[in-house]
């Protein structure tokens, strides 16, 4: 691949090959159906770039990792977000972290990298074993066998940590509004990324009286925290604290409530939303292959013997840090990746246009047998040491890469090992019999329907007594 100033002699002059969909409308029911698979097809039958129109607009879908390295390291700055997924996201996280470009984008990365280093990650392994065993022990109140929706204990879990982790605020009690809240902002976003012809937001349409109800919802807790914070005497050093710190290097001016409003959303959205789907995906598969469940149940025994795991324990839990990996293989939360070209650049022997929209189909690569074996298969030791030698560095990419990876990765990654090993020590789940359970594109990759599980408790493995003990 060459850069974008190259010879038109060197270039193809027709575009890329696509389905060919229907006549205005394009692949826009293959969208709605569904999305993945009309991914996943389309690389099949057309390649690793393939043209999809949408009401005669095309957008590029990329299925290998040399373009994903090309777009997001390589030439990241001939790319910006795209302006119609921007559009829609707006509708919710305004002028944020997550719509920004350019200077102004760094610049609030920059504010907020801190918040995420390494050793502040390692400081709240405490909150997040508390809220693993907080649920622990509500189960452990209830009868064996019984029925939780694993997919929503989840969410409470990771949004009790995000709120506590990153904004010192107890959450315990509103989890269940908030994860509503939440799941209904998903299902909005979506809805309008597959119907882009909306009447204003004042026609009291279902959809428009849903999006005023959950984003009043959202104003509402996350204005309260605010106020709370901006009354409170006491000091908090977490991410809410370096923003009301903060200070514009021109003006002087530190950050109005409705900017903190906007970066406070989006990060208590970001900041459960991949742990939590990530966690329940990584229990369902554990519920279908025994086999992998019983590996992991072995370690846990052996390290833990029988003692709640703590964050100083991790490095000694290689196989259940291997399953959270597989999990995010073969079920990435950031599914995709949406970008806008900004100037001619040319891939595969195709120039694409400047201002072109573009798909990076993340799941399509994860699902690739060129650079995974079996790619099908749930295997987690495929994330040994010796058998990721040689993988293309970006064909594993579960939050992203190059400038714009995504700021909490590790924070999600600690968090799901830590919960996982908590909770798996203890309790083991099947799922509800009969009850369907398909990847569902939501903005995240959540289930389409749940996750109804029968919650069965583990007796842990203690380490056998030295006979001198």
């Amino acid at each position: 691949m060459s850069d974008a100033t190259l010879s038109a002699a060197h270039v193809r002059p027709a575009l890329p090959p696509g389905p060919r969909g229907q006549f205005i409308f394009g692949s826009l029911n293959d969208y709605r159906r569904d999305l993945l698979g009309l991914y996943r097809t389309a690389a099949r039958d057309h390649g690793d770039i393939a043209r999809i129109t949408f009401f005669g607009q095309d957008t590029f879908a990329f299925s290998h990792p040399d373009y994903f390295k090309y777009v997001l390291q390589d030439h990241n700055k001939n790319y910006r977000r795209n302006e119609f997924l921007n559009s829609i996201v707006r509708l919710f996280l305004h002028d944020s972290l997550f719509t920004a470009d350019g200077d102004d984008w760094l610049s609030r990365r920059r504010l907020m990298q801190p918040a995420f280093h390494r050793q502040r990650i390692a400081g709240f392994g405490g909150l997040m074993a508390d809220a693993a065993q907080a649920t622990l022990a509500e189960w452990d109140a209830r009868p064996d066998g019984q029925r939780v929706e694993l997919d929503q204990a989840m969410m409470a879990i990771a949004l009790r940590v995000a709120g506590q982790a990153l904004f010192s605020v107890d959450l315990h009690g509103e989890e269940s509004a908030l994860g509503r809240a939440f799941t209904d902002m998903s299902e909005i976003l979506n809805y309008r990324m597959g119907n882009p012809f909306q009447f204003p937001a004042w026609v009291p349409t279902r959809s428009n009286r849903l999006y005023t109800r959950t984003h009043r919802a959202l104003d509402d807790k996350i204005y309260a925290i605010i106020r709370a914070r901006r009354a409170s005497a006491e000091e908090h050093n977490d991410l809410l604290g370096m923003m009301m710190a903060a200070r514009d290097a021109d003006t002087g001016e530190a950050m109005s409530d409705a900017t903190l409003r906007n970066e406070v959303l989006v990060m208590m959205f970001a900041g459960h939303e991949t742990t939590a789907v990530t966690l329940g995906w990584a229990f369902y598969l554990l519920s279908q292959h025994p086999e992998v469940e019983a590996k992991l149940h072995a370690e846990l025994d052996s390290v833990l013997a029988g003692r709640a795991p703590a964050i100083a324990d991790l490095p000694n839990l290689p196989f259940t840090r291997r399953v959270v990996d597989e999990t995010l293989r073969l079920y990435p939360p950031a599914w995709g990746i949406a970008r806008q070209q900004v100037a001619p650049a040319e891939f595969g022997g195709y120039l694409l246009p400047a201002n072109a929209s573009l798909t990076l189909v993340i799941n399509n690569v994860h699902h690739d047998e060129r650079f995974w074996d079996h790619p099908e298969r749930f295997d987690p030791d495929r994330f040994t040491p010796e058998r990721s030698h040689g993988r293309h560095p970006f064909a594993y990419l579960p939050f992203g890469a190059g400038p714009r990876q995504c700021i909490g990765n590790q924070f999600a990654l600690t968090e799901a090992h830590l919960v996982l090993a908590a909770i798996a020590q203890r309790y083991k789940f099947r799922l509800v019999e009969g009850h369907p359970v398909q990847p569902r594109p939501v903005f995240v990759l959540r289930t389409s329907h749940g996750l109804p599980m029968t919650a069965h408790r583990r007796k842990p493995a203690a380490r056998p007594r030295s006979a001198t003990s």
